[in-house]
């Protein structure tokens, strides 16, 4: 079984006086990177959070997002600074004492005092518990997988499809190649003996020659051994379990472009010219698609 490397998955998080969530997004890259988004001072989470994830992905590109906010129980609070409230208050007094004057403070006037209320926030990343960051982050590294699983069923339909208009045009060329060759032979017989101008020649070395020539352009093992890459292919393709095969599809892929490009240059035929064009279409197409599988 494939899997591509695109995907999303996401897990909420709840721990303490804290809730919030943890999102992976990832694309494709040869090798398995993990970049990090969390809040400041949280960088000590990241190896918890890696240790989750990092075991259960071997390619790709991962954005790995934390988002915090307090809960609904411990929302932002404003507490009442006592010790600047009590300075401010006996100055005033003071001031009234010396000056005679009359009235008493209320709230409006202590509502104005500059600082007089201190907003106290929850201390999200000390009320996380590293146990609860983990299990978000597997629940969430297990719905990335599930998604990239289910585009990896799509992109081996694709293939497979890629792979029988492959073989098809295989098959095309394995019938014209007999007919190429007997043909050539045929016009190197006939130039022969258009260029020794009615004298003699020795017919068995023309033959041998002929002989020489045509197993220069025989395609016949070119064409068993793109057959073999295709089956190995499909074998990959349908590989049980989770070990990664994208890079090993890359192979094959290029091993295929090879035998294809020997066929078209030994080929000699305008019509074998039209399957090999057509053949490298279908290969480059592949190409564009193994790079997104794990």
């Amino acid at each position: 079984m494939i899997r591509s490397m695109t995907g999303f998955g996401s897990a909420p998080l709840e721990s303490g006086d804290t809730i919030g969530s943890i999102e992976l997004r990832s694309v494709n890259s040869r090798h398995l990177k993990l970049n990090f988004r969390l809040p400041a001072g949280a960088e000590a989470w990241e190896e918890p959070i890696r240790g989750a994830i990092g075991d259960r992905l071997r390619r790709g590109h991962v954005d790995v997002t934390l988002r915090l906010s307090p809960a609904r129980e411990a929302a932002v609070r404003f507490e009442v600074d006592e010790i600047r409230l009590a300075s401010y208050l006996e100055a005033l007094r003071r001031v009234q004492g010396a000056h005679e004057l009359a009235g008493t403070p209320d709230l409006e006037m202590v509502s104005r005092i500059d600082g007089i209320l201190v907003e106290r926030s929850p201390d999200l990343l000390g009320s996380v518990d590293a146990e609860r960051l983990r299990e978000a982050a597997n629940r969430a590294a297990d719905e990335l997988i599930e998604m990239r699983s289910r585009e990896g069923d799509r992109l081996a339909e694709e293939l497979n499809e890629r792979l029988d208009a492959l073989t098809g045009r295989l098959e095309e060329i394995e019938k014209l190649a007999p007919v190429r060759l007997e043909s050539e032979r045929a016009r190197l017989q006939r130039s022969v003996a258009e260029l020794a101008g009615g004298v003699d020649v020795d017919d068995d070395r023309l033959a041998r020659e002929i002989a020489v020539l045509a197993d220069r352009w025989d395609i016949r093992e070119e064409i068993v051994r793109a057959r073999a890459h295709v089956a190995a292919f499909r074998d990959l393709l349908h590989l049980p379990g989770e070990e990664p095969v994208g890079k090993r599809l890359g192979f094959l892929s290029q091993e295929l472009l090879r035998e294809v490009n020997t066929i078209g240059s030994k080929g000699n035929d305008a019509t074998i010219a039209h399957h090999v064009v057509e053949a490298k279409n279908e290969l480059e197409t592949m190409r564009e698609q193994i790079e997104n599988i794990e």
